[in-house]
């Protein structure tokens, strides 16, 4: 897969292509994936529960491919970036759509510059209301030393 969503880290160059094929073969265990990401089991359980990842099962235990590693990186950056979890799972979905990942990479950008306006209009309403307490703190600071006070005393 080569997707901004959903592909792993590409091999270094100097990988073996015997190697580079293994790596891409390799199965990870839910608690190999939560010590490498620092999240709860619970944490990737709940994930797959929304249908984020699709670990394929032996038995009981969970086997996890490279995409599902790959996804579950790109989940927990949607996340510490804002996106729901329905933005992500439509993010990384559009990838089944159109495998080139441009419909996916466009859609990004789209969400992207959302998040990034409206980030935009709550860092100016913060900065808005951080001057209106400071007008309040010097006002205040006025009245107290007008009136005999030491403002910096609790």
């Amino acid at each position: 897969k080569s997707s901004i969503m959903s592909v792993a880290a590409p091999p270094a160059a100097s990988t073996a292509k015997s190697s580079a094929s293994r790596d891409t073969q390799r199965i990870y265990s839910i608690a190999e994936l939560a010590r490498e990401f620092a999240v709860t089991a619970r944490t990737i359980r709940f994930y797959e529960d929304e249908g984020l990842i699709k670990p394929r099962r032996q038995g009981t235990q969970r086997l996890y491919s490279v995409g599902d590693r790959a996804r579950l990186g790109w989940i927990l950056r949607g996340k510490r970036l804002g996106f729901t979890l329905a933005e992500i799972k439509e993010l990384l979905d559009l990838y089944h759509v159109d495998r080139t990942g441009l419909q996916q990479m466009r859609e990004l950008l789209r969400r992207s510059r959302l998040h990034i306006e409206e980030l935009e209009r709550r860092r100016a309403d913060l900065d808005a209301q951080i001057g209106e307490f400071k007008d309040v703190e010097a006002q205040v600071s006025a009245e107290l030393v007008r009136r005999g006070a030491d403002p910096a005393s609790d």
